[in-house]
């Protein structure tokens, strides 16, 4: 567990926790349960809304914990830019990420925390489990390589946004903000990695993947055109080279969900 000595104390380093909601009502209270059940306490929740038009805001508030921050933009901005918002009011020494509809292990925290410290570690992310409607896990666990760096992770996104964890003290949090763009958390991933940066992958279960019917994630035709535009706009690869790295994204993308 990462910890430092203050005047003869031993304090727990302080985790941002990022979380961009938008029409979440149905899922936000489970998701801030499982943050507020960790076993590592020393943590700030930082809940960006993004003009959501049906009660998460309500629920929302009805929470009292004073580690827990509703942050409010105007209008609809998109995931990327709630979560730079969130990383902007970040005061944590860590910062991790949890989408709204996602579950935490309740040793999620203290594994990871535990992990990075053993690994010296700026950039971290776990194995997690893919889970139903109702977060129930369907059994389908995706296994996490130990390290990963950028022509690796070109062609194997198994890293997984409500797995992530930053030290701002290895990684300058203007480092960390997500570009604009459709698949804007693996655009960070490739714009860090490809600085030199590698991953450190923790291959333990501590996340549930909600994935409902009708969930972004699973529109087949939008991630295969999203991560296509990333090859050839956001990263400028050669045609043939992007061609040969989503052969094997699709591979793989494919493995992790049979």
């Amino acid at each position: 567990m990462a910890k430092i000595c203050f005047r003869g104390r031993v304090m727990q380093e302080k985790v941002s926790i990022i979380v961009p909601v938008y029409n979440a009502e149905n899922y936000i209270e489970q998701t801030i349960d499982s943050v507020l059940a960790q076993d590592y306490t020393n943590w700030e929740l930082l809940l960006v809304e993004n003009g959501s038009t049906d009660q998460s805001v309500e629920k929302i508030k009805q929470y009292t914990d004073e580690r827990i921050r509703l942050i409010v933009m105007e209008g609809n901005a998109g995931a990327a830019n709630a979560r730079n918002e969130g990383m902007r009011q970040a005061n944590g020494t860590y910062v991790g990420y949890v989408d709204a509809d996602d579950l935490w292990h309740s040793n999620k925290l203290s594994k990871q925390l535990a992990f990075m410290k053993e690994k010296n570690a700026g950039f971290c992310f776990t194995g997690y489990e893919f889970g139903d409607e109702n977060a129930r896990g369907t059994g389908k666990i995706v296994r996490v390589p130990e390290t990963l760096v950028y022509k690796q992770a070109l062609c194997n996104t198994t890293i997984f946004t409500s797995t992530v964890m930053f030290d701002t003290r290895l990684l300058a949090k203007d480092k960390l903000y997500m570009p604009n763009v459709k698949s804007e958390d693996s655009a960070l991933w490739f714009q860090i990695l490809r600085d030199g940066v590698v991953a450190y992958g923790l291959d333990e279960n501590l996340v549930t993947y909600r994935r409902p019917a009708n969930s972004l994630s699973s529109n087949k035709l939008v991630a295969m055109r999203r991560i296509w535009n990333l090859y050839r706009k956001q990263e400028k690869l050669n045609v043939f080279y992007s061609m040969y790295l989503f052969v094997g994204w699709a591979f793989r993308a494919v493995k992790r969900r049979v």
